[in-house]
Formats: C-alpha cells, structure tokens, sequence
C-alpha cells in the first residue's frame, strides 16, 4: 500500500510522529526534508514569519504534488506538511518524507515535492524584520501570483479568495 498523505497545520510539526506513516520493509530508503525559520534573508534580519494559506486548494494541490511524485519516482509513501499562521526562529515551516526502494528515487522525490510545494500551493509568506516593515515576499515567483491584489503586494484574504472561487 502507497502511503500519500498532505497537510496543514497551524501547530508545531513533529518529524518524530510524521515520518511513522512511511516505515515500510520494502523501503530501501528515507529521506526528509525540513524547511526551518531562519533569522535572515537578503540582508535583512528576520525575528519571524506569517503564512497565509487558501486550505481548500492548498490541500487539493499538495495531495496533486504527491501522487505526481510518487509515479515519477516510484515512491512508496510521501508526506508533507506545511504550516500556517505566525512562526518563530527555529521552527519547522514545512516537512517531507518519502520512502522508495532506492536512494536516487526517494532523493529526487523529496527535491520534487518541495520544489512544486513552494511553486504551486497557494500559500502566502510574510517576513518580519528587525527595525523594518513587514513585507510579503516571493510572491511574484509563484503560480497564484495572479491571486494578488493589483498592486503585488497583499494576498487576498481567505474570505475574499472564496467569494472570488465561488462565481
């Protein structure tokens, strides 16, 4: 049985509990990623991170991602999880796991579903910087750029986003 498994969460994530799911004897390979809070980026300093996230299709689209990558990569199982609402340093923003029966596939899965994660899913990331403004970033890079306010600069928020999805 092919584990496929994706989820948001707006509490800490614990790899410890995640990657059980994916214990298979005919795995020959694991292998995680974790995108942590970090405390810079292009020169700023960072005390912390805001995501915004459209769960409906946000949830319809990471399970998409997996069953891509497990029939690209023949992979036994794939989970990931990405959080949502205010993080601090340190924390676990994002994590997957997959399991395949050899290295180079559970490799490449895991590089695929991080990649397509970070381009696709309609989550939105807000830094916040010591001694400066707030800003959302990366915006211009993703697929639901198009769900942006005319300026660029704000995501719609969720109630928005839902009336705009239902007519």
């Amino acid at each position: 049985m092919v584990i496929k498994q994706f989820s948001l969460t707006n509490t800490p994530l614990e790899p410890a509990q995640l990657w059980q799911p994916l214990a298979n004897l005919r795995a020959g390979a694991f292998v995680s990623f974790e995108g942590w809070v970090r405390n810079h980026n292009h020169g700023k300093i960072v005390t912390a991170l805001e995501y915004e996230v459209y769960p409906a299709l946000a949830l319809k689209e990471g399970e998409k991602i997996l069953a891509e990558a497990i029939g690209k990569f023949d992979l036994l199982g794939a989970i990931a999880s990405h959080r949502y609402g205010t993080l601090t340093l340190g924390e676990i923003a994002v994590w997957v796991g997959v399991t395949a029966p050899h290295r180079q596939q559970a490799f490449a899965g895991a590089a695929y579903i991080i990649d397509e994660i970070k381009h696709r899913l309609p989550i939105w990331k807000k830094e916040y910087y010591l001694n400066e403004p707030a800003t959302w970033v990366y915006c211009r890079e993703h697929h639901h750029y198009g769900l942006f306010d005319d300026d660029g600069g704000q995501p719609w928020g969720l109630s928005r986003l839902a009336s705009a999805s239902d007519g």
